[in-house]
């Protein structure tokens, strides 16, 4: 395993109790003291040492917003809350699981942006994150990416990476 001295480790420790999640140990880790790990590596770590991360307390659905009538020059009315980020209309983010990974990958699923475009995500064997999206350079609009991550550092955990 990761060969970290007794006071890293205990570094470790200390800012799991502090509330750092997996992807916030592992900078952590590399900026603090000059460790590269994957993912699965600082995960492997942190179930070695027995550290409990703190889980993030779950966001309440909110429900539907309710139908906006049309104004009355006949011209469609959009709520705020229908707007993507850069303005344009889109839905709200959407994360699946994969049954059966592809090849080559321990965990798979799509994401669905608030810009209504789907991409694949997966983490290989050695514990890697991947995007392959619908055309090459595709960027996800800014304001979807923490709670991208937040999703997926959930899934992760419930399936046991």
């Amino acid at each position: 395993m990761a060969n970290l001295t007794p006071q890293q480790r205990q570094l470790v420790e200390q800012w799991a109790a502090e509330g750092a999640n997996l992807n916030q140990i592992q900078d952590r880790l590399r900026s603090e003291c000059d460790t590269t790990l994957t993912y699965m590596e600082t995960r492997l770590l942190i179930m070695e040492l027995g550290v409990k991360l703190q889980d993030k307390p779950r966001e309440v659905e909110k429900p539907a917003p309710e139908p906006v009538a049309p104004a009355a020059d006949g011209a469609e009315a959009v709520a705020d809350e229908a707007l993507a980020p850069d303005g344009t209309r889109g839905g709200a983010l959407k994360i699946s699981v994969d049954e059966v990974p592809p090849a080559g990958a321990i965990i798979s699923g799509r994401v669905t942006f608030s810009d209504d475009v789907t991409v694949q995500w997966f983490m290989d064997q050695q514990g890697r994150f991947g995007m392959r999206g619908p055309a090459p350079g595709y960027q996800p609009p800014a304001a979807d990416i923490p709670a991208f991550q937040a999703e997926l550092d959930s899934i992760l955990q419930q399936s046991g990476f």
